[in-house]
């Protein structure tokens, strides 16, 4: 969103009790709103920017104290480093630092050890690491490893000790297997791991037999357009994980291929999951053993895990998986749908019968208004519905806007749309009434 540095003046000067500036993805302000809040928020504890110059951070004042979370490892620019230094030397209670690439290992080196209690360091370098890391034995989260090879890996053994919970791989596209396997060995309290799927099932195997403890996994495609190669990790080390790892809660995993079996297994092995996202990059692939829809893989998923609370579904699908989630599928609160679905039917089944359900998601699926007006009064309970490609039309629009006037109902058009047809459509709940601040393309009913 856009941020204007008076927003961010006001802010600091306005609310003494300000805590907490996180601005990722925004515009509109410059170095003196960021030293307006520098300035004058003398209780802010925890600051994330992403693409600002640093030397905001020389109008921290001396005094200042209370920071226990510095993020910027998004910051594109160097930094005012000996700002940064005294910052960190005087605010004890730091807990977390996120650097960015600008600030080189000689440095990184000078602030941890000024930061004797901190538990989460972010870093993006490489060979040199050892010295930097080789003191750091009560860190509990490691990210932003952008060079992990098998080269440099083992400088970051020390820093890896039974204590480490979260470990943020994602960035590391030249980690391979017998990497991970060296990394998550004898590490039996991590809970949280993120990694890139060149890891493939051999890694993916590693962490089953070593983290029982794991409760998060994410993992994310190294070459989301793809080549028409099969590689990465497969259902194999999707199964492999739940075997070991039997208290995972939240799975986010992208993939090429799945089978239903697989699924089957982990939601079974896995009953206590809230968060399962299951990404098959090919839209509308069956599965790839049996050329059968996933509905059993996704029915498996909501009748076994009865806490699930976030639902992402993806490959063939029929109305049959979608009455499934509605029959099953009690607490689940978000859920995402792309290129799935044969008709009107299942999604009518699903908001009828997901009483908790907040967001709703769908893109590139054959529902159009039978499901868009069917259950209406569902939406003065939820947060937002987004659907975009598929059957909706402007009228249908105009007629829920009538009809529920407390909703706030949305049509994004694209230059050369067809008028009659609302690609992209966003009903959200407000109290403020239609806004005031849509651009042009930006229809509001």
């Amino acid at each position: 969103m856009t941020v204007t540095d008076e927003s961010l003046e006001m802010l600091g000067v306005c609310f003494g009790g300000f805590k907490a500036l996180s601005l990722v993805s925004c515009d509109g302000f410059s170095i003196d709103g960021l030293a307006a809040i520098a300035t004058h928020s003398k209780n802010l504890i925890e600051h994330q920017i992403d693409e600002k110059s640093g030397s905001w951070l020389g109008y921290f004042p001396e005094t200042f104290t209370s920071l226990e979370i510095l993020n910027f490892a998004s910051l594109n620019s160097d930094v005012d480093f000996d700002a940064l230094e005294r910052l960190v030397k005087r605010c004890i209670s730091l807990r977390v630092l996120k650097v960015n690439k600008y600030v080189t290992l000689e440095q990184l080196q000078r602030l941890l050890t000024n930061s004797p209690r901190l538990l989460e360091i972010a870093a993006c370098q490489n060979s040199q690491l050892l010295r930097v890391f080789s003191n750091c034995a009560n860190l509990n989260t490691l990210s932003g490893l952008w060079e992990a090879t098998t080269l440099y890996l083992p400088v970051v053994y020390p820093a890896c000790t039974t204590n480490l919970t979260f470990l943020n791989l994602s960035y590391a596209a030249a980690l391979q297997s017998w990497d991970l396997a060296e990394l998550v060995a004898y590490r039996p309290r991590l809970r949280r791991l993120w990694v890139l799927d060149t890891v493939e099932d051999q890694g993916l195997k590693a962490v089953g037999s070593n983290c029982p403890l794991l409760e998060e996994l994410r993992v994310f495609p190294s070459d989301p357009d793809g080549d028409g190669i099969i590689r990465g990790v497969t259902e194999s080390g999707f199964a492999a994980v739940s075997h070991g790892s039997r208290k995972l809660r939240y799975i986010l995993y992208f993939c090429w291929q799945m089978t239903n079996a697989a699924v089957v297994t982990v939601a079974q092995n896995c009953p206590d999951i809230t968060h399962f996202r299951l990404c098959i990059m090919i839209p509308g692939q069956p599965d790839y053993i049996t050329n059968e829809p996933m509905d059993e893989a996704f029915g498996a998923v909501v009748k076994n895990c009865t806490k699930l609370q976030r639902l992402s579904v993806s490959g063939l699908l029929t109305d049959h998986a979608f009455e499934c989630i509605g029959m099953y599928a009690k607490n689940l609160e978000k859920l995402s749908v792309a290129f799935a679905g044969k008709s009107d039917l299942g999604m009518q089944c699903v908001l009828k019968g997901c009483p908790k359900l907040k967001k709703l998601e769908i893109r590139d699926c054959p529902f159009g208004n039978e499901t868009f007006l069917s259950d209406i009064e569902k939406y003065e309970s939820m947060r937002s519905l987004w659907m975009s490609a598929c059957n909706v039309t402007i009228n249908a629009c105009r007629l829920l806007a009538s009809q529920m006037p407390r909703l706030n109902v949305e049509v994004m058009k694209d230059e050369g749309d067809d008028d009659r047809v609302a690609d992209k459509v966003y009903v959200y709940r407000s109290v403020a009434g239609p806004r005031r601040d849509a651009p042009p393309f930006v229809l509001t009913f």
